[in-house]
């Protein structure tokens, strides 16, 4: 007890205010989208380790993306689904904190991949000769490991400042999980801080690197351009623009939920915006990966080419 306040130990997602027909509607679409996220991605981490061809420094880190895409779906669908089946049941503090910071570790990584992914596209189209010697597995492991230890690292600066805050009173998150813009209005303390180091996390993590994935593409457009044969030309935009159409949903979605401007007018367009973000943008990134891009769609005929002859 603080006071005559009781403290929070549980949250209740209040989610979608929708009817119970409609409920039911979203679990069994959602579950869908949900089964193709981890069904999608799976083939792209199984055809990567399968095909020796695919042992390249691009598709290294496109496993690891289609990895972060898991295990963010992963952290906020199956708790969404459990909601939508029993609007009632909430979710504990200790549950609550791991979600947040699983989601903003995961978010994080995913925007220093793309950034990765994006010079690696700079080096093998800019300056080709030296790609084997730039993009060598020693640099390629430091990258992604420099992506993950940075992802959690800021996470965790903001789990170190939410946990201190006292929750009292209401236990009812806007939201269909605990984002923590959030959770942190339902905090009984001064919470600026919190949200300062949320818009400075947001800047840098996506206005920085997106800043440099444009300078990346402006010099590849041109390194593009510049290109004689039809055929290459066509193979260089054809594996830049599966790249870019994921860096657009993913850093688009991003910047308008916490870099634009937070009024209450837009809070209820944010949620459904964060639903798009996470649950399919992961189903849509190996959709587009496998749809757009020649030798991931290859590698796949190879692969049901070989198991019908076995």
């Amino acid at each position: 007890m603080v006071g005559n306040q009781t403290v929070v130990t549980e949250f209740l997602l209040l989610g979608f205010p929708l009817g119970p027909r409609m409920q039911v509607l979203l679990f069994g679409l959602f579950s869908l989208f949900y089964t193709f996220t981890l069904l999608g991605n799976g083939a792209i981490l199984g055809l990567i380790c399968l095909d020796p061809r695919l042992h390249t420094p691009m598709y290294f880190f496109l496993s690891h993306l289609a990895m972060v895409d898991i295990a963010y779906a992963c952290n906020t669908v199956p708790r969404m689904l459990l909601n939508l089946l029993d609007p009632a049941m909430p979710i504990s503090f200790g549950g609550c904190m791991t979600q947040t910071f699983l989601f903003l570790a995961f978010a994080h990584t995913e925007c220093l991949l793309l950034v990765v992914m994006s010079y690696d596209r700079y080096v093998a189209i800019c300056q080709p000769l030296r790609y084997s010697s730039i993009m060598g597995w020693r640099v390629c492991i430091t990258l992604v490991a420099i992506s993950w230890i940075l992802g959690v690292f800021l996470a965790l600066v903001h789990l170190i400042l939410l946990l201190p805050l006292p929750f009292c009173g209401s236990q009812k998150v806007n939201h269909f999980f605990c984002e923590i813009m959030a959770v942190l209005k339902l905090a009984c303390a001064d919470t600026h801080i919190n949200e300062v180091m949320v818009l400075a996390g947001a800047v840098s993590v996506l206005v920085g690197p997106l800043s440099s994935i444009v300078v990346s593409y402006a010099h590849i457009l041109c390194a593009i351009l510049k290109i004689h044969s039809g055929e290459g030309r066509q193979k260089a935009f054809s594996t830049c623009s599966s790249h870019l159409c994921v860096v657009g949903l993913f850093y688009g979605t991003a910047i308008i939920m916490y870099v634009g401007p937070q009024n209450g007018n837009s809070k209820e367009q944010k949620k459904y915006l964060l639903l798009f973000h996470s649950l399919l943008n992961p189903m849509l990134n190996p959709l587009i990966y496998s749809l757009r891009n020649r030798e991931v769609k290859h590698a796949l005929q190879r692969m049901l080419l070989k198991e019908r002859a076995s």
